[in-house]
Parts: structure tokens; C-alpha cells; sequence
């Protein structure tokens, strides 16, 4: 039998380990959460058993799970993915570990341990203690956990992933905003949040996110209108209870969803209203964003949408949108969405995706998302820059964390939002289980590219379980591991002065750190950040 005790920046397949870097060791704060893997080979068949006998309380233990890439990278992709970026089964889901696995003859297997001391154990070594049986032998497997005497306070990210509940609703075919949707929607949150998730894409009415012209997604609207004549009256009981729900699992910043259609802001959201004819729809693809009808319904949603947030007391927790993704095509329908916006909702913070530094200059949007790639064009010219990443980065080694990348991709990114300042991240898809503008449904433990329109991993780092929750991807794992590297940074800088931390991140590399140039090697990055954990553990310790 064959073992060996990797990091989570390894992808094990049965004929090949990518990112083959075996540890002895793993460094953590005393409130972080880190992982390690431990792969297996025999020469024979048979069930593998794995046990952790020593601080297993605070161990949890998973089987990886492979899904199926149809895409799992546009044609004319970078170098670095793994596998030469071809079709082909990915490890992804993790399955919590309850019983034996089989494995196959002269094939790696592999499973996942996340270490979480909670803050209960002391800084210092603790022994990570396992075994693995078969049939035929046992071996012990030993690890030593360095926890470095300094805990993380409250997230300074803000990250938002977002959260698509008509998805939920499809997939588990219940009522939109039954019981059992409400009790789905709660676990979901609780895993997004327990991975860095704090900020939560709020629908007042049906996100018109990734959905194709004249086409609808289910309807989960929050806000209840009602229509007599030209006068509205709302109802927030809905968005209460979601607002609620959200706190109580830990999220912190609401983000309302956008108010013109996507791509321009040339049309109005699909909106549902209970009218003297009966519950129908009064606005969607038909209405232009431009409209005196549409504009007199903003007009009267605003002063009472704003007089709700204030008395709930989240005036600086809420954010708004426009319109998603716009570019010069609809400048001049977006400059005109965007007046409109910042005179209802102009007391609040407004963000858009988008990437055009146009945009900004002309004073259209104050606070532009702008994908990674372009990130150069906005630092140090924006107040508070934010970033994201989707279906575009593969590229110039730029950050994502497609199926078919090294887990290094996905994780350097915690690094370079520091060094750049970045103060908040987008991602589009938390659960999207649809194909791409919601045209059918999927299976997204078999269809993990959107119909292979998207990059297989593009589109969900959550899969679900038949329980009502969420199973977490290795990708959403890594990535919160890049989270905690931002975190820790954050603390050091408390204690430091941030030229001296960025000049120990760039100590010994021939360029500086960039979003298209950083070190490839795992062993830099987790040397590295055992470096700042000592630093840390010192400075507050």
C-alpha cells in the first residue's frame, strides 16, 4: 500500500497526482480552518477504511467524488490547467466520510481531511494521528498541526457569491418559498457563510441575471406589489423573513438585485403583481427600462424600499445593482438606468460588474466591479476596488477555479487581492444549476458546464445533497483557504506597515506579484504562509 500525505493544493487522479507535494506538517491561526489530503494506492482490490485517532474532534473527513468536464476549457486556453485542459472526470465534491471505500487495483484514491481547531485548542504542535486500513494491512499515518498563537476577528472581504434560490426550488421541485424551500435556502446559506460568503444577492424581485431575451426563470420575488390603477403598495414580509434567515446564518451585507436586465439595462425585471385582473406579471422583456411606467414604479418603490432598510438598521450593509456586465455597446442606456438609480437609491452604495474603465471616468457607475483581467486599469484610480472572475480569466495565468486548473490558480488569489487593496469579490455562481441563460435545468453532478457552454466548475461551487444540503466543492474549500490568506495578511498589516508586508511577499521572486504574474509552486505558497503565521503568532502572541 502506497500513501501519501499531500496538501490541499493537490488534484488526485486514479493514474496521476497533480501537484504532487507531500507535507509533514500544516499551519493554521487558532480560529482558521486548513486541509490536507491523504492519497492511497494498492496492488489489489478491496475496501479502504480511514480513521483519525488522535484530535478528531476537530477533524472532518471526506471522500473525493470525481464529476464529468464535457468543457472543461475554452479552445484556445493558457497552459496552466491540468490534464492539458481536456475533457475528461475532475475531483470535486466532497462526500463526508462515513463508511469504507472501494478501491480499484494501481489507482490513487483520495480523501479530504479539513483541520478546525475553533479556537479550543492552544497555540503550539498537535499530532494528527490516522489510520489507514484494508483487508490485508494497516498503517498509521502521523501530521503535525502548527497553530500559531493569533485568531482572525471579523471578516474584512466583503464576498458575495450569488445565491440563486430558484435553483434550489427546481432542483428539490419544491414551491418557491414553501417550508422546504426555506429550509434548503437556510443550509445553503450557513455553508456559503461558513466558506467566507458574507454578503448575500437579495432577489426584491426575480434576478434578470443570465436569462435569455423573451425568456423567464421562476419566479422568487421578495417584495409583494400590489397595483390598483397607476398607485403601488408593497408588502416586505417575504424580504423579512429572508433578511432574517440570512442574519441568522452570519451574513452580514445584502446586496439587492438589479433593477434593469442584464447586459445594458435596456429592459425591466420581471415583476408580479397582485392587479384587479389577478396575479400577473406588469413588467418584464416587453417594458422598455426608459419607460413612464416602470420609472413611476421605481419612483414609488424608492422612498418606501429605503424607509424599510433604515428602520431594520442596514443602511450600510445594503448594496444595489443597475445592471450586470455592461459594456460600450449600451452605454447610453445604462448612463440613463444609472442617473435614475443614483437619484432613488443614491444614499446607498451601487455596484455593477463590469469592466470598461469608461464607465467610471464619465462618472456613470462610483463603485465598477471589474473582472480580473482588468483589474490594472482600475487600481489606484478607484476608491474601493472590488474584483471578480467567470467565465473569461484562462488566460494569462489569471486567477479561476475551473475543474481543469491547479488548485493554485484558485488560490493565489487571496494574495493578489491584497497586494492590489482589494476591498470586495464577486462571483456569479454560488448554485446556478441551469444552462447557460436558464434554458433548461441540470444535473449538476453530470452536467458540470452548463450544457458546455460555461467551463466545467464555472458555474457552481456547491452541489446538492439529497438531504436539502449543500455538498462543498474542493474548489470552494481552496478558495477559502485564498480567503483566510487575504485575512491573515489583513492581520498583519495591523501590526505591520503594509510596504514591508508586500515587500516579504515579493522577497526572492525576479518580478513583482501581479493578477497574470505570481509563483507557480505550491511549496512557496504554504512556506510562505507558514511564514506569516509565525510572524503573526510573534506580533500577538
Amino acid at each position: 500500500m502506497e500513501i501519501k500525505i499531500l496538501s490541499s493544493l493537490a488534484k488526485v487522479f486514479p493514474d496521476e497526482i497533480c501537484g504532487d507535494t507531500e507535507i509533514k506538517e500544516i499551519s493554521c491561526l487558532k480560529n482558521e480552518k486548513t486541509s490536507f489530503q491523504i492519497a492511497v494506492k494498492t496492488d489489489y482490490e478491496g475496501k479502504i477504511n480511514i480513521s483519525v485517532k488522535e484530535n478528531k474532534e476537530y477533524i472532518t473527513t471526506y471522500f473525493i467524488k470525481f464529476v464529468p468536464a464535457k468543457k472543461a476549457a475554452p479552445d484556445d486556453h493558457d497552459d496552466y490547467f491540468i490534464r492539458g485542459g481536456k475533457p475528461g472526470d475532475y475531483p470535486d465534491v466532497l462526500i463526508p466520510l462515513d463508511s469504507d471505500i472501494r478501491v480499484k487495483k494501481g489507482e490513487w484514491i483520495s480523501f479530504w481531511f479539513e483541520f478546525s481547531p475553533l479556537g479550543k485548542l492552544k497555540a503550539g504542535e498537535h499530532q494528527i494521528k490516522a489510520e489507514v486500513s484494508t483487508e490485508k494491512e494497516t498503517r498509521e499515518i502521523n501530521l503535525t498541526a502548527c497553530i500559531a498563537d493569533a485568531s482572525f476577528g471579523e471578516q474584512n472581504l466583503i464576498c458575495t457569491h450569488w445565491f440563486h434560490s430558484d435553483c434550489l426550488a427546481s432542483y428539490y421541485k419544491t414551491e418557491v418559498f414553501s417550508e422546504e424551500h426555506w429550509r434548503i435556502i437556510e443550509s445553503f446559506m450557513k455553508t456559503a457563510v461558513s466558506h467566507g460568503v458574507n454578503t448575500i444577492l437579495t432577489p426584491l424581485f426575480t434576478p434578470p441575471l443570465d436569462t435569455e431575451k423573451g425568456g423567464e426563470r421562476p419566479t422568487v420575488q421578495l417584495i409583494g406589489v400590489k397595483k390598483r390603477g397607476s398607485v403601488y403598495t408593497f408588502s416586505f414580509d417575504r424580504l423579512d423573513r429572508w433578511i432574517e434567515t440570512a442574519e441568522r446564518c452570519g451574513m452580514k451585507y445584502f446586496e439587492m438585485s438589479h433593477l434593469f436586465t442584464q447586459w445594458g439595462a435596456r429592459k425591466a425585471p420581471k415583476i408580479m403583481a397582485d392587479t384587479e385582473e389577478g396575479y400577473k406579471k406588469i413588467f418584464g422583456w416587453e417594458t422598455r427600462a426608459g419607460s413612464r411606467k416602470y420609472k413611476d414604479f421605481l419612483m414609488q418603490l424608492a422612498p418606501k424600499l429605503t424607509a424599510y432598510i433604515n428602520e431594520k438598521g442596514l443602511h450600510d450593509r445594503v448594496m444595489f445593482h443597475t445592471s450586470d456586465e455592461p459594456n460600450m455597446s449600451c452605454y447610453l442606456p445604462y448612463r440613463k438606468a444609472s442617473k435614475l438609480m443614483n437619484r432613488l437609491f443614491g444614499d446607498f452604495k451601487i455596484i455593477d460588474a463590469l469592466s470598461d474603465f469608461m464607465f467610471y471616468k464619465t462618472g456613470v457607475v462610483k463603485n465598477p466591479v471589474p473582472g480580473i483581467e482588468k483589474i490594472d486599469v482600475f487600481y489606484g484610480k478607484v476608491p474601493s476596488l472590488w474584483t471578480y472572475y467567470c467565465c473569461l480569466p484562462y488566460k494569462e495565468n489569471l486567477p479561476n477555479r475551473f475543474n481543469a486548473m491547479p488548485s493554485m490558480r484558485n488560490r493565489i488569489l487571496g494574495i493578489i487581492m491584497y497586494i492590489y487593496g482589494v476591498e470586495g469579490f464577486l462571483h456569479w455562481g454560488y448554485n446556478f444549476y441551469y444552462t447557460r441563460f436558464s434554458k433548461r435545468e441540470v444535473d449538476p453532478f453530470t452536467e458540470t458546464d452548463a450544457g458546455a457552454e460555461f467551463s466545467s466548475g464555472d458555474s457552481f461551487v456547491v452541489y446538492p445533497a439529497e438531504d436539502g444540503s449543500p455538498y462543498v466543492s474542493l474548489r470552494f474549500k481552496v478558495f477559502y483557504e485564498a480567503v483566510q490568506d487575504y485575512e491573515a495578511l489583513m492581520l498583519l498589516e495591523k501590526k505591520m506597515k503594509r510596504e514591508d508586508i508586500i515587500a516579504f511577499l515579493q522577497k526572492g521572486l525576479e518580478k513583482p506579484i501581479t493578477a497574470r504574474e505570481y509563483p507557480h509552486s505550491e511549496e512557496w505558497l504554504l512556506e510562505k504562509r507558514k511564514e506569516i503565521n509565525k510572524m503573526l503568532g510573534e506580533l500577538y502572541g
